[in-house]
Order: structure tokens, then C-alpha cells, then sequence
């Protein structure tokens, strides 16, 4: 009986299809329940996208922006179709108190990324936010219900790489007319939280951070998951993926469909030392994925290894 019952709970663990989620996984949605008690349940999800912002130019920056960077901004342009006045629109990593968005006097509506909602595609739930706030009356705009069918971020803007200011504080909440004291003990606080960070203008949707006395490089990449493992274990084996020296690769997040590569890095290197080193990395990098010879025994070791130091997030 108890072998049975093994066998009966391996079935429910093991995915039966790459990407697949088991019902006793946690769900990828990043609610923390199990999958069959989320999005695996009837009525527990309504949709789930495992990689929401795909299409984006800046898809690996939105998910950088959303999990990773605590304090940064980004102007988005609309389409005429969706605001033909000309709105001002900045995504923006956090908003005050966590709200989905906040529409100040001046019309500028403040999206935010890093929310306390997860409905399973974060792409329509920000397309929901934003056209509720472009409606909206100056104040907090929220999403306490899933949105249903409705557009996605990427049908409500111009698409173009976006241009990003990360911020040493939360300052950018508040405007200029408002400096009371109680405004800037409140951004003091929040400033606290905030780790140094800062992006590499070498590469894409990678950001140096520093954490308590450590040092780290988190880059955000696009490629498809299991070419970019075969890549990063080619060069693994190789002994070549390390940026700088005493630097090593030590794991990776995977989030919204993507695999974020994580470097720990000598304390001191800071974000400037890393521009030419990340630089001739994503050289390496794109002839490694350009290669397509089976890998070799010490690369599959390599692959296992890297495969096995994977944090899913979202």
C-alpha cells in the first residue's frame, strides 16, 4: 500500500511535459498556493501567461523593474487610439504604499509595477490599472478583482526600448509642491529598503546591486530557456563565465518565462567595472547559442548543475 501511494504522489509531483506545473508544485503564478489549489483549480485562475510581457522590447527590463529593481522609472508613450491627449505615463517600479497606480493633480499617472495583486497575466491586469486611471480622479487607483478578457500592455503602447532612470530613493513619489515633513520622514523610511542598485548601459536588462556587504550582478535574458542553459554550460565548462576575477556565476532566477543568471561579485567592483566585462560576455554568450553541437559530458555536468541552482519567483 505504501509503495502505491508513492507512486500515486510521484505522478502528482513530476510534470509529464517540459514546462508542464504539477499539481502539487507551487503555482507560477507566484500566489504561493499549490497549482491545483490556484490556477489548476477550477475557478482558482482565470488565465495564467507564463511569459506576460513578451513582445516587449524591453521585456527583460519590465521583469527586472517588477522583481528585481527596488527604486526606478520609465516614461511610456500611448497609442493615439488609447489617449489622444497626450497623457504623461511612468511605469515605475513601486508606487506610493503599493497601489496598482496613482493619478496626481497634474494628470501624470504613476504605474506601478511591484503590487500586491496577481491574477495570473500581469500584462492585461496593467493594461486594466492603467485605462481605470486614465478615467480616474486624482488619488489611488486599485485592482482588488481579476480584470477578465480585455487588452495587454503591449496593444495600449508605442513599443520602443524603454528609457529607464534607476533612482537611489523613492523620490520620484512625490512632486515638488509637496516637501512637508511627514512626506519626508515617510520617503526616509522607504529609502532605507532600498539596495544600491544601478543598470549597465553595455548590455541589456542587467543591473549591479549591492546587498547588506555583498555585491551582485542580476541580467535578465531573453533567450529561450533550454538554449540558454546549453549556452551558459558550454561556457561554464569552458571556465569562461565568470565577468571579473573571484566573480563566479553562482545561480539563477527564472521569472515571468525568463531566466535571470546571477554573479556574485568581490565587494567593491560596483556597476562601472562590469560595462566591458558584461560587453564581451554577450559575445561569448551569442556564440555559445549559436552553437549547435550536441553537448559534450562535462557540458551536460555543467547543464545538471546550473539547472539545479534555478529559483522560480514568478
Amino acid at each position: 500500500m505504501a509503495k502505491k501511494n508513492r507512486n500515486r504522489q510521484r505522478a502528482e509531483t513530476t510534470p509529464t511535459e517540459p514546462g508542464e506545473v504539477g499539481p502539487r508544485q507551487p503555482c507560477p503564478c507566484g500566489s504561493g498556493k499549490r497549482y491545483k489549489a490556484c490556477h489548476g483549480a477550477a475557478g482558482g485562475g482565470d488565465v495564467y501567461v507564463a511569459r506576460p510581457f513578451e513582445g516587449l522590447a524591453s521585456e527583460g527590463d519590465v521583469v527586472a523593474l517588477r522583481e528585481l529593481v527596488p527604486a526606478a522609472t520609465a516614461p511610456l508613450t500611448l497609442r493615439d487610439d488609447v489617449d489622444a491627449h497626450g497623457r504623461t505615463v511612468t511605469l515605475c517600479t513601486l508606487a506610493p504604499g503599493a497601489v496598482p497606480a496613482v493619478v496626481r493633480d497634474s494628470g501624470e499617472v504613476l504605474l506601478g509595477l511591484q503590487v500586491q495583486h496577481s491574477f495570473g497575466d500581469p500584462s492585461r491586469d496593467l493594461a486594466a490599472v492603467l485605462l481605470a486611471a486614465l478615467e480616474a480622479e486624482p488619488g489611488a487607483v486599485g485592482l482588488t478583482d481579476a480584470p477578465g478578457p480585455g487588452p495587454r500592455l503591449q496593444d495600449l503602447v508605442v513599443d520602443a526600448p524603454l528609457d529607464i532612470t534607476v533612482h537611489e530613493g523613492y523620490g520620484y513619489w512625490v512632486e515638488e509642491s509637496d516637501q512637508s515633513p511627514e512626506v519626508a520622514e515617510l520617503l526616509e523610511q522607504a529609502d532605507d529598503q532600498a539596495a544600491p542598485t544601478a543598470r549597465l548601459a553595455s548590455v541589456a536588462s542587467a543591473y549591479w546591486t549591492r546587498m547588506g556587504s555583498k555585491e551582485h550582478l542580476r541580467w535578465v535574458m531573453p533567450e529561450p530557456e533550454g538554449e540558454l542553459l546549453d549556452a551558459l554550460a558550454r561556457l561554464h565548462a569552458a571556465g569562461t563565465d565568470t565577468l571579473i576575477p573571484e566573480g563566479r556565476l553562482v545561480g539563477m532566477f527564472r521569472a515571468h518565462g525568463l531566466l535571470t543568471p546571477v554573479w556574485d561579485l568581490p565587494v567593491g567592483t560596483g556597476a562601472e567595472a562590469l560595462e566591458d566585462p558584461a560587453a564581451d560576455f554577450k559575445t561569448a554568450l551569442d556564440a555559445a547559442l549559436a552553437e549547435k553541437a550536441p553537448l559534450t559530458s562535462e557540458e551536460r555536468s555543467a547543464r545538471s548543475g546550473l539547472a539545479n541552482r534555478q529559483v522560480t519567483i514568478r
